[in-house]
């Protein structure tokens, strides 16, 4: 057994200082301590996949992320693992519990998962070791994890067992209650205009300065066709992901930041507008471009139909959300946005479909990753401490 601040001051030496995830009872000491150490940011995700995704968002902002999570939840990291850490080349330390350990007892719906904890990892192709429970060899695991993130740019895990950290009581501040935000609805039920007139339109709005997310499918395609720049990130695959990753860079940087989601991806992450609203980045931009279907598979419908984005970020605690249907309208709510302090959420309602001769980025991920890491890190875009 170690002390939790045996293993965080020897994490904090070699760089890690971003901390998110999901809580879980082994990992109690641990979060406590984190928590309890205002010099170390953490976040509390509303899912272990959008955790990793918020990790993701900080690595690019220039931080050395850990995701904490339960190995119940590590199914739900594998998506982004896999589609996002892998072909972006993002790493990230992982600390995952072993519940239902071979051997001991343990609750039965972690039998499974305590079995397969160690195989699954393997299969996504993240390295791992048991989590150190002694102080003479914390140093030599957090050096070896920081050697393969170095060598693969990957994600590395540690597997905790029970009782390996000692335990810390917990010092946490009352959540900051914010008064509602403000909604405003602009729409006058024109007709709805496609996605690449609203790129169009967002493209020549925004700052040089601001750092721009795109949600995958034809969103992020539309937009490198349109203009393909070091402060464009276009998301492949873990979809859902891209507010949390924008999340996870607006709280390490100062200049905008701007989420291109889609209906379908934001419903599939809804969980991620209550992490946004209660961390409340003032630099946080979240366009939802909602045209109702499943674009890129072919034209299946969502249910956005019935669902108010704009309400939904209010009520998630986002300072102002703006729900528009036409250029005019878009432009007006992203000058707001820019202007004053955030979280902002705008949601345009948009025509299906995309261009007919639609081409795919010809950067690859990892060269999109690290040219866009280059920009947040440029002209005194990131925050200290």
């Amino acid at each position: 057994m170690i002390a939790a601040d045996a293993f965080l001051d020897a994490a904090k030496a070699r760089g890690f200082d971003f901390y998110t995830g999901v809580p879980c009872s082994f990992l109690t000491p641990l979060i406590n301590r984190v928590i309890g150490d205002r010099a170390t940011g953490y976040v509390g995700a509303a899912s272990e996949g959008e955790a990793v995704a918020i990790a993701a968002g900080a690595w690019l902002a220039g931080r050395g992320p850990v995701v904490m999570c339960q190995n119940s939840g590590l199914g739900n990291t594998i998506n982004p693992l896999t589609s996002l850490n892998w072909p972006f080349r993002i790493p990230a330390l992982l600390i995952v519990t072993w519940r239902g350990q071979p051997g001991l007892k343990d609750e039965p719906q972690h039998e499974l998962m305590g079995r397969i904890t160690a195989t699954l990892l393997d299969t996504a192709e993240v390295p791992h070791r048991a989590f150190p429970t002694a102080d003479k060899d914390i140093g030599p695991a957090l050096d070896g994890a920081v050697a393969a993130m170095a060598e693969r740019k990957l994600p590395f895990a540690f597997i905790m067992e029970k009782d390996a950290v000692a335990e810390v009581a917990l010092e946490q501040t009352a959540p900051t209650v914010r008064p509602r935000g403000h909604m405003l609805d602009l729409r006058r039920g024109g007709a709805p205009v496609t996605r690449i007139a609203a790129l169009e339109r967002i493209l020549a709005v925004l700052p040089e300065a601001a750092a721009v997310i795109a949600t995958t499918g034809k969103c992020g395609r539309e937009l490198f066709t349109l203009a393909d720049r070091p402060q464009h990130l276009y998301q492949v695959g873990s979809m859902g992901g891209a507010s949390a990753m924008g999340l996870g860079v607006a709280l390490n940087v100062r200049r905008p930041v701007v989420v291109l989601d889609g209906d379908g991806a934001a419903l599939m992450k809804l969980g991620n507008l209550a992490t946004i609203g209660a961390q409340a980045p003032d630099n946080l931009v979240h366009v939802v471009l909602d045209n109702g279907v499943h674009d890129s598979t072919g034209g299946q419908a969502t249910v956005s139909a019935t669902v108010d984005f704009a309400a939904v970020a209010v009520a998630c605690g986002y300072a102002r959300a703006v729900a528009c249907d036409d250029l005019a309208e878009l432009e007006q709510a992203l000058r707001t946005a820019l202007e004053a302090a955030g979280p902002h959420l705008v949601h345009l309602r948009i025509a299906p479909g995309s261009l007919a001769k639609l081409g795919r980025p010809t950067v690859t991920p990892a060269e999109v990753a690290h040219r866009f890491r280059e920009f947040l890190q440029s002209d005194q875009g990131v925050l200290s401490g």
